[in-house]
């Protein structure tokens, strides 16, 4: 890339916020569409402990029973696979965004960012725009300062508490939580959680801020390995705003010498991270796009053209065109696409009945006066489903054997019963000291949902 001024000209005293970053607000079409993702975001986080599925919460991480419920489906800690799948997915799905838009995720969808800015939105309307919050704060204390405080710091702690207890729902069930929270007949473990969990949003969202993003939030530090020459990134066009300076709407800027950039510093006053994009990029960068909003608003005024700060890649910058076929980009997408068509192959398999047959090591087989071998088993049945259903045990592979076991076996949703079992069979009939048997396991209610597992049957 070219310039037509010397290179001292790009050397730019770094950004350096001291103390607290007080963000301005700014409107514009990337506020937008994060506001809108946003309320999208926090709508669906508040609503969905709330939708119910065949009379029961539709999801429902019953860590207590070890029972986690979504749509119908129960998954038990055996199924904790799936957990890894969508690890996995969610992670190839990340590294294919990053690639193509940076950091986009964290500017538009990133819970600590969407939380943040809602309680700056609380304190921009209770202490006022970015220079009254910056001069009360530099002010001695007063009553109107302790008042806007409290008020503040309550509607902080409300939003908190609420947030907590949203995600506490999603543990224990909506009506049952919010009952006994209006009623005060939380016990001492839920309170505990909640307030922990409203304690962390309050700190969070309030105090950390934009420090949970630069410092303890460890993607900002491995993200740049997923960048190339065409990831779209926010950037300032340097050629076109340097040399950057003051000016009056009508002044000529050639005879000044002086580029698009007014040097307004509305950039860094947005800015989340409290930086200035004009230094080029930055790890600390969210690519929320405030600058953006804020820079083209300024344009607008001056009559310039916008796009002084915006989505571009490195080759864009170089007027050269940018590969959106590129390698890293379709690889991401497609292992991200394998492994949910994976997940949805297993899951459209997945038996919802587990079966284990345990022996019994005390006694593997007893003879009785009439020469009948039996061997003793306990069966181990999990429903999985979220329905009661009936179960009927048989055998196969085992000739002439005889099965003494309850003839219906009821199993509650989600339960895991233990049932004791014994096969017994004439000695004379037994052609070897151990021979394979198999435990036919079937839902009186639903033929489809049958498992057969395999053991042996001793004898002296």
């Amino acid at each position: 890339m070219k310039f037509d001024f010397k290179e001292e000209d790009l050397i730019i005293k770094p950004y350096n916020q001291p103390g607290p970053i007080y963000i301005r607000e700014q409107t514009g079409y990337f506020q937008r569409i994060r506001r809108a993702l946003s309320w999208l975001l926090m709508l669906t986080f508040i609503g969905l402990p709330w939708i119910s599925y065949q009379g029961k919460q539709a999801i429902l991480f019953d860590v207590a029973h070890q029972q986690f419920r979504i749509f119908g489906t129960t998954f038990l800690p055996q199924d904790f696979m799936v957990l890894a799948g969508l690890f996995m997915a969610g992670a190839f799905a990340l590294f294919f965004v990053t690639n193509w838009l940076g950091r986009v995720w964290c500017g538009f969808m990133c819970p600590q960012t969407v939380w943040m800015l809602m309680f700056t939105w609380v304190e921009h309307r209770i202490e006022g725009t970015r220079n009254q919050r910056i001069k009360m704060d530099k002010a001695s204390w007063s009553t109107q300062k302790v008042r806007k405080k409290i008020v503040k710091h309550s509607l902080w702690l409300v939003i908190s508490l609420l947030t907590a207890t949203s995600f506490m729902a999603y543990f224990i069930p909506a009506y049952t939580l919010y009952s006994e929270m209006f009623t005060l007949q939380w016990s001492g473990l839920v309170s505990f959680w909640v307030f922990l969990f409203a304690l962390c949003t309050y700190g969070n969202a309030g105090f950390l801020r934009e420090k949970m993003c630069t410092v303890a939030c460890p993607y900002s530090r491995f993200q740049s390995v997923m960048f190339d020459k065409d990831t779209l990134l926010v950037s300032y066009d340097a050629q076109r705003g340097e040399q950057r300076g003051r000016r009056k709407r009508k002044d000529n800027l050639k005879e000044l010498g002086l580029g698009d950039c007014v040097d307004c510093n509305l950039c860094v006053e947005v800015c989340p991270a409290g930086i200035d994009i004009r230094n080029g990029l930055q790890y600390e960068c969210i690519n929320c796009g405030l600058c953006i909003d804020a820079c083209d608003e300024t344009m607008n005024k001056f009559g310039y053209q916008t796009g002084l700060i915006k989505y571009q890649s490195e080759r864009q910058q170089d007027n050269e065109k940018t590969n959106p076929f590129r390698l890293k980009l379709i690889g991401y997408a497609s292992l991200a696409i394998m492994v949910i068509v994976v997940m949805a192959i297993w899951l459209m398999q997945r038996m919802p009945l587990e079966v284990s047959v345990i022996r019994d090591r005390n006694a593997l087989y007893r003879v009785n006066y009439e020469g009948i071998v039996e061997n003793p088993y306990t069966l181990s049945v999990i429903n999985k489903t979220q329905q009661d259903l009936h179960y009927r045990v048989s055998l196969k592979g085992l000739e002439g054997a005889t099965l003494a076991s309850p003839n219906v076996i009821k199993v509650t949703a989600g339960e895991m019963l233990l049932v004791p079992i014994t096969v017994s069979i004439d000695g004379t009939l037994l052609r070897s000291k151990a021979q394979d048997v198999t435990f036919v396991v079937s839902a009186m209610e639903d033929a489809s949902i049958m498992l057969e597992k395999s053991s042996y049957f001793y004898r002296n």
